[in-house]
């Protein structure tokens, strides 16, 4: 290596230049076994799934193989996005759309591209086209407004204050309103009122009601002229599953029928929930949750299934509960009621939550937080800013220092806080301190100090660091999988294969000037 090094030396110091670096942008792959299986020679490697892997060189982008070589030219400069199948190329002229087989189905001169499984919806100027995968034929849709395609897959599109479905059997038809929602079927309006629309845009409720409003999965809350509706979806005719000429009250997710002005009835997407005569008050605490107060002054826990809560605790409130236990106020104070609604841990707190791993948090007139077991025995004294949750034994901490682990007795897992602690795959706790990363095993045992730019957990034999610009991967042991000598290294999990960028930098040897004029040649 000596002479070929001592002649670019030599060419650089001929050319009045100062010596610098020259790189390769290198990248290997290797078997999970550490194998090199393959070199390629890119700037940028990206994997998208298991079977799209996108390599860029200079102003080029190629599909790849596994081992790295290209099969398909992608004609664009970046990755614009990936939504399967369809992978979104950006180029000068605009937005193009190949299949992550290899197919381009869209040229790169579009200014926006929305996608589904079979269909892509794109603008170019003002006008729109829809290119349908199963005949392979894109087609104009003219110069609408604005056009949308749905998350499953319709067209609508806005022009002039209507609204038009152009890939129905009636694509001029205009409506008044197309409203898209979680579920599989557009509420629609016209002059003559609501109804509901299936995916080939085909009414399965006319539109006659006088009122509608989606509720939840294939559900809708509607009126019409004297009556209250329930109804569900459904790909030829939708469903009355409920009806009624009494009030029924709808407010997000909560429904409630009264009968001659009185509450009557819970009501759920589907029908009635609870029938019972004596409720006075009704709130939805959180989803499917139910706190009803009645008239003697008794209270319960309604969930989608039944009582969580029997309703004859004297409680003036009930949360969501966990372990059995369901936080509960009762004249400003607060405890904890069993499922029988008897107080297991007496009103005494300013403040609970629900408990985690049989560990709650309470409140003593103070903003700080502290632990209390299930039997009401106080576990540590308020000192926290904010507890989370305990999830195989452990918790996390926050108070002016800083953040700290801690375990079922309240105790301090480590002695010095972080600025930030979050939980990562099978236990182990990613940490931050004045901007350095570090990694804790599911201990809380520090594997790796906070002095890195970037820590990536794998898996307990794949954990990614980064410093300086550079990246390389140890085990959860400490032992080196790859130094840190690499510039990227990327996982490829599905395929068993490892990723890795590596920039070679020859070693320039300058020349120096002699006394005499004459240059000597590099060492």
């Amino acid at each position: 290596m000596n002479a070929p090094i001592s002649k670019i030396s030599l060419l650089i110091s001929l050319l009045g230049i100062l010596a610098f670096p020259i790189s390769a942008q290198t990248w290997e792959a290797y078997d999970l076994q550490g194998n090199l299986k393959s070199r390629a020679v890119y700037d940028e490697i990206k994997i998208l799934s298991e079977s799209v892997i996108i390599g860029k060189k200079g102003s080029s982008l190629f599909l790849l193989s596994r081992d790295l070589k290209p099969i398909v030219n992608l004609e664009g400069e970046d990755i614009y996005q990936y939504l399967a199948p369809w992978i979104l190329v950006k180029g000068p002229n605009g937005l193009g759309a190949y299949h992550e087989y290899g197919q381009q189905v869209l040229k790169l001169e579009y200014q926006e591209i929305q996608t589904y499984i079979t269909r892509l919806l794109a603008k170019r100027g003002n006008e729109y086209f829809v290119f349908e995968r199963g005949s392979g034929k894109t087609t104009s849709l003219g110069s609408p407004e604005s056009a949308k395609l749905t998350k499953l897959g319709m067209v609508i599109t806005l022009d002039q204050g209507k609204y038009y479905l152009p890939l129905s059997s009636n694509p001029r038809k205009a409506y008044n309103l197309l409203e898209e929602n979680e579920g599989k079927y557009l509420l629609a309006k016209e002059s003559t009122g609501f109804g509901i629309i299936n995916l080939e845009g085909d009414y399965v409720m006319p539109p006659t009601l006088s009122q509608l409003e989606y509720s939840k999965n294939d559900y809708f809350f509607g009126f019409d002229q004297n009556q209250y509706l329930l109804i569900e979806g459904d790909e030829i005719k939708a469903d009355v599953s409920y009806n009624s000429f009494h009030k029924i009250t709808k407010s997000g997710d909560l429904m409630l029928e009264y009968i001659h002005g009185k509450l009557r009835r819970v009501m759920n997407e589907k029908g009635i929930l609870l029938d019972v005569v004596g409720m006075e008050e009704v709130k939805l605490v959180e989803k499917d949750h139910y706190f009803i107060r009645f008239r003697e002054n008794k209270s319960g826990l309604l969930g989608k299934s039944g009582w969580l809560v029997r309703p004859e605790s004297d409680a003036d409130w009930i949360g969501a509960g966990s372990d059995g236990l369901f936080p509960a106020g009762k004249k400003g104070s607060q405890g904890f009621v069993n499922s029988s609604g008897k107080w297991v841990i007496e009103p005494k707190f300013s403040n609970v939550k629900k408990f985690s791993e049989q560990i709650g948090e309470y409140q003593n007139g103070s903003s700080f937080w502290g632990l209390l077991g299930s039997n009401g025995q106080i576990i540590s004294s308020p000192e926290w800013d904010e507890i989370k949750p305990f999830i195989s034994g452990k918790s996390i901490g926050k108070n002016s220092s800083g953040l700290f682990l801690l375990d079922r007795s309240g105790s301090k897992i480590n002695a010095m806080p972080y600025d930030q602690i979050c939980r990562v795959n099978e236990g182990y706790f990613l940490v931050e301190k004045g901007g350095k990363r570090g990694l804790l095993n599911p201990e809380g045992v520090e594997i790796v100090a906070p002095e890195f730019d970037l820590i990536q957990f794998e898996n307990k034999d794949f954990v990614l660091l980064g410093k300086g610009g550079k990246v390389g991967a140890i085990k959860d042991t400490g032992d080196v999988v790859f130094p840190i000598n690499y510039e990227a290294i990327i996982p490829d999990w599905s395929n068993g294969q490892i990723y890795l960028k590596e920039l070679y930098v020859p070693v320039v040897i300058p020349v120096e000037e002699s006394k005499n004029g004459k240059r000597k040649k590099g060492a």
